[in-house]
């Protein structure tokens, strides 16, 4: 099945119908997906601002990290649900936008950076839990930021074409 016909039968789903036909059901997902993506990039700012001492130089990495990450992977797992349901009303206009897969290549980066920061530099986070930041952690907490804003950004290009 070429990808075309998948993108063309994900839209022929009776609820993606629906979505995509309510007055109310799609501004109603497109919103609940903003604020879940609001919770996901606050709670990831919060962390990444504190990795590069802006802020909570006081608290340990580990207690930030351990009170607002799963904030953040529950707002994403939310984010990725209305995220879908979104994408099914509209697939073959999605997929036709080059913003839209540039968001999904830079979500791959951001989880990529997030990785690489958690089985290389957090794995040292009892050594510098409340002094001075390794600058692999600056490093990825700076790329975090530029990829979530870019994330964001994306997606609100994404959001005006459609």
């Amino acid at each position: 099945m070429a990808l075309s016909a998948l993108f063309e039968a994900l839209e022929a789903i009776p609820f993606a119908r629906d979505i995509r036909e309510s007055a109310y059901l799609f501004p109603t997902l497109e919103t609940a997906h903003v604020v879940a993506l609001a919770v996901v990039v606050g709670s990831i700012v919060i962390v990444d601002v504190r990795l590069l001492g802006a802020a909570s130089k006081g608290q340990p990495v580990t207690a930030i990290s351990k009170q607002y990450l799963p904030w953040t992977w529950a707002a994403f797992v939310f984010a990725a649900v209305t995220g879908g349901l979104l994408f099914i009303s509209r697939a073959t206009s999605y997929v036709a936008l080059t913003e839209f897969s540039a968001k999904f290549v830079v979500m791959g980066l951001a989880g990529l950076n997030m990785l690489v920061f958690h089985f290389m530099t957090y794995r040292t986070v009892k050594s510098w839990d409340l002094g001075p930041t390794p600058m692999g952690a600056k490093v990825a907490a700076g790329l975090s930021l530029v990829f979530w804003t870019s994330i964001v950004f994306l997606g609100r290009k994404v959001g005006f074409h459609l």
